[in-house]
């Protein structure tokens, strides 16, 4: 994936001592030990977001258009010099390559979490959003697949506040601000075993339907 745990220690050391900077450093985690690309994203202060439109749909939420990918399995060193051509910008993981995204309401992520963890069921990393939103990163092909899951479930005319996020989707990826609000941070952060390989999302659905249902 690019280098070890115990490598980026020691490179994070050397990237302080030449300038580079936390930011450099986060996104050289996600793609070099992560195996993530990162899209430099708008930020926003005061609703106004930095792209210059003025009617913008999604301030500080949006990959900025001018600005190219660091592609996952970028190093250290290429991956700190690339971001900083985009000095300010948010981290964002496109969605649908090593993963999709179940979003939920924070709270009812925080129950189901603890009843997965409890049932020892596999499990990638989870984010939390300033919004209040819960974000759980399953295998590529969840957000195809969704609405099929919950009717074989029983949950598809459930009302539920669930949703999949797929290819063409950014989330944005701890600690970067998202939209003004805050940052995000992560609820469970990413491990070799399942930053790659995350759960499929039936292995998850049952349980995050039955709280969002219950929430």
């Amino acid at each position: 994936m690019g280098f070890t745990i115990g490598g980026i220690r020691e490179m994070r050391s050397g990237a302080r001592r030449r300038h580079r900077g936390t930011e450099g450093t986060a996104v050289a985690e996600y793609t070099g030990l992560w195996g993530w690309a990162v899209a430099p994203g708008a930020r926003a202060e005061a609703g106004a977001c930095s792209c210059g439109d003025p009617v913008c749909p999604s301030p500080g939420a949006h990959p900025l258009g001018f600005a190219g990918e660091v592609p996952a399995g970028t190093g250290l060193d290429r991956a700190a010099d690339a971001w900083a051509q985009t000095p300010g910008a948010a981290m964002l993981l496109p969605v649908g390559r090593s993963f999709d995204v179940l979003d939920v309401a924070e709270q009812a992520g925080r129950r189901a979490l603890v009843r997965m963890e409890r049932m020892g069921l596999p499990l990638g990393p989870v984010t939390v959003t300033p919004t209040g939103r819960a974000q759980f990163f399953v295998a590529p092909g969840a957000a195809a697949e969704l609405p099929e899951l919950l009717y074989r479930m029983g949950w598809d005319d459930a009302g539920l506040d669930l949703r999949a996020l797929g290819p063409g989707a950014h989330i944005t990826a701890p600690p970067s601000d998202l939209g003004g609000l805050g940052p995000v941070r992560w609820l469970r952060p990413p491990v070799l075993d399942t930053a790659a390989a995350p759960p499929q999302a039936r292995l998850l659905l049952g349980t995050l339907a039955y709280v969002c249902h219950r929430s």
